[in-house]
């Protein structure tokens, strides 16, 4: 396949793409967990923030939340900056503003996964933790932390496979990913069924890199529980 020079802006789109999946998941899991944790709360407060969340994000595109934080970004934070006198225009970064929005978006999504991994975990467990003594967060972090994430596993690893295919989307915003330089390469070139098909293996790559080492993971963490339990 001849790339007449332009397989360097795949390379580094690839690069760049690959760094907004990584943010977005870390940051998205972090989302997760919070809105797991309230969902399942007993503060009807937690509960509400919780439900909204993963209602209103889940019901919204992905492409119109790019955009939304992308150019709404720039309201509130001049906003917030004129209450100290600041009065110069402020821009999210295309970066920033996708990994904010595909965190969101993913952390929805997370959310329910972790709520029902967390509510496959036997209620006695935390209950003989609290009798031991043991705080929330200790209880949380040594007993429901460990087997959500063998029982949430399996889910997290489809939403990242999602994730990492719609960081294209971010592309719309001129953030300069695998498809927005798959995209320049053609305008240059006019060839775009070289360019695109070859923006497709690079992806088909990614993803088949990504669905080995979370069938690793998923087995480590198998084995882990198994051995626990003989």
């Amino acid at each position: 396949m001849d790339l007449q020079g332009f397989g360097h802006l795949l390379i580094s789109g690839a690069w760049i793409t690959i760094q907004l999946a990584v943010c977005s998941l870390f940051v998205g899991l972090l989302f997760g967990i919070i809105g797991a944790s309230a969902k399942l709360s007993s503060s009807k407060t937690a509960n509400l923030l919780g439900n909204s969340y993963t209602l209103f994000v889940r019901g919204m595109p992905e492409l119109l939340l790019v955009l939304t934080i992308y150019f709404g970004s720039s309201a509130v934070l001049m906003a917030i900056a004129s209450l100290f006198g600041y009065d110069e225009y402020i821009e999210l970064s295309p970066f920033v503003a996708g990994v904010t929005a595909l965190s969101i978006a993913f952390g929805a999504y997370a959310t329910e996964v972790f709520r029902s991994a967390m509510q496959e975990i036997p209620k006695g467990q935390r209950e003989a933790a609290v009798a031991l003594g043991m705080s929330r967060f200790q209880t949380f972090r040594r007993i429901t932390l460990p087997q959500v994430w063998r029982l949430a596993l399996p889910g997290l690893g489809n939403l990242f496979l999602v994730l990492l295919k719609d960081t294209a989307l971010v592309s719309v915003i001129g953030l300069n990913e695998l498809m927005r330089q798959a995209s320049v390469a053609v305008g240059n070139t006019k060839e775009p069924f070289t360019f695109y098909f070859a923006a497709a293996m690079v992806y088909l790559l990614m993803t088949s890199i990504s669905m080995a080492g979370l069938h690793l993971l998923e087995r480590k963490a198998n084995q882990g529980y198994q051995g626990a339990r003989s």
